[in-house]
């Protein structure tokens, strides 16, 4: 059971590798850095901020990061009932870009193979989204008779495709999954649907979040997300309003 200490941790590493991030990138940004290194530079030192702070705050927890090729802290990987699974740059083709806002900090505990608590830093905007002090849907405008769905800038999921033809909806371009699962929380759209094939780092901290501002989140066929496997690939995510489940799990499974 997450105490309220797990939550809050989540969203202030989160926000406090947001922070860096920005940092990191102004200063290559002003040096003339290519966006090669603005990448590497910020991939490589959010993930040390952030395995860091884990060992010392949660030395017991397994940790999984994007950045690196195993487990830390735990042996046990599979069976361990608490994980937290780390992205520490979301997007970094977004991150490198000056410019650009659309890229993620993902902080999440997974608790017994359940994301438990996660935080979802979006440092060019200025805030952190958490299950320390989640939104609720309640808050969101209702569903427009246009659902809007979220999909890569490049090209986007023929599931999107069909989820569009059969609510007449309208497709949005944004860039990292954190952004993009984001957008449904915040109400910007309606539903983010992916199919290409990501890992639990991409969307563990995004689905904790979704889920406690009472979204819907699952696989593509409506199965349950699940997290702290060996193999941490993870094929399809669907996060939408729940107003939209049921036509849109009739549309992609019928």
């Amino acid at each position: 059971m997450n105490s309220a200490n797990d939550h809050q941790l989540a969203a202030d590493l989160a926000t406090r590798a947001g922070a860096l991030l920005l940092k990191i990138r102004a200063r290559l940004t002003a040096d003339g850095a290519p966006m090669a290194v603005i990448k590497n530079e910020g991939d490589r030192q959010s993930h040390e901020f952030l395995m860091e702070a884990l060992a010392k705050m949660r030395p017991n927890d397994a940790v999984l990061s994007e950045e690196g090729t195993a487990y830390a802290c735990h042996p046990d990987r599979d069976v361990t009932a608490r994980t937290w699974i780390i992205d520490p740059v979301d997007g970094t083709r977004e991150y490198a870009e000056p410019s650009r806002t659309d890229w993620a900090v993902h902080v999440a505990l997974a608790t017994e193979g359940l994301p438990s608590a996660g935080a979802v830093a979006l440092p060019a905007l200025g805030f952190t989204l958490s299950t320390a002090e989640p939104l609720s849907i309640h808050d969101l405008p209702p569903v427009p008779v246009q659902a809007r769905i979220v999909v890569s800038r490049s090209r986007p999921p023929v599931e999107a495709l069909t989820i569009r033809d059969a609510l007449g909806a309208e497709l949005v371009e944004m860039g990292s999954a954190g952004a993009k699962a984001m957008a449904v929380v915040r109400g910007e759209v309606e539903c983010y649907v992916h199919s290409g094939g990501q890992y639990e780092w991409d969307n563990c901290a995004p689905v904790a979040v979704a889920q406690a501002a009472g979204l819907h989140a699952s696989r593509l066929d409506g199965s349950p997300l699940t997290y702290g496997h060996v193999d941490p690939y993870l094929p399809d995510l669907l996060i939408c309003r729940t107003e939209l489940t049921e036509a849109i799990l009739a549309a992609l499974v019928g």
